[in-house]
């Protein structure tokens, strides 16, 4: 039923027809930057792959994980059980929007979620129930995701997400709505001249307003491979790739 996938040499991952990843839920992992001091909570999580990429850091051990779909969150079971990561990794199934009854207010100092990207109603809407709800906001938008990181956090947390650039203005306003100030920006490029595919932002809770840009990620070299910090942000799962 479940494929598992290599994430270093303690962590693998079961992914499924109806629950794998892509390069962006790997970028937003590393961008989130957990530390072993962390609390951390990811959103949406679908086959778990962002807290376990952070749990490839043996240090990290307080990390929860939601979702709404029970498949997911059965996928994420067999994972948990199958890498004995039961007293570091929690996962929940529950929807964001009522994050209330789930969680205490301020529970966490880092929020991620990598979101559906497609409003309903647009672009060609996936068959399968899993893949449209991963892909289109049918079950959650920004505000809703926004919304619940700032319940979340504790003052001076963090919240970090990934969208398409086309939605970075009404990321940054609802951001601004929900006291996570933007502080952190970076842009994602599949090659140096091309255009963004992608940002990265972190926003804080409470903080004052300041905005940094940071250089862009770029993923591929012109020769069409990796680039070295591409590399470095998939590390040991990246082993072989040039071989």
């Amino acid at each position: 039923m479940y494929k598992f996938e290599r994430l270093s040499g303690d962590i693998k991952v079961a992914v499924s027809s109806d629950h794998t990843f892509g390069t962006d839920a790997v970028i937003l992992s590393y961008f989130a930057n957990v530390k072993p001091r962390d609390k951390a909570l990811d959103m949406g999580t679908g086959c778990g792959i962002i807290p376990l990429l952070w749990l490839r850091n043996e240090k990290i051990n307080n990390v929860s994980c939601l979702d709404i779909q029970e498949n997911a969150y059965e996928q994420l079971c067999c994972t948990i059980k199958e890498n004995g990561i039961e007293d570091r990794l929690t996962p929940y199934l529950c929807d964001l929007r009522e994050i209330e009854k789930h969680f205490p207010c301020e529970s966490f100092s880092v929020v991620t979620m990598n979101p559906p990207y497609k409003p309903v109603g647009t672009g060609i809407e996936s068959l399968g129930e899993s893949a449209r709800i991963a892909r289109h906001e049918v079950c959650c938008n920004i505000e809703d995701a926004v919304k619940a990181a700032s319940y979340l956090l504790k003052y001076g947390g963090r919240f970090c997400m990934c969208h398409r650039p086309e939605r970075l203005v009404d990321t940054i306003e609802i951001m601004r709505k929900y006291r996570l100030e933007p502080k952190r920006l970076r842009f994602v490029q599949d090659k140096n001249n091309e255009q963004p595919f992608l940002f990265l932002i972190q926003g804080q809770k409470g903080a004052k307003p300041f905005l940094r840009v940071e250089p862009q990620l770029i993923i591929k070299n012109e020769n069409g491979k990796f680039t070295k910090e591409m590399l470095d942000i998939y590390g040991s799962y990246a082993d072989g790739y040039d071989k």
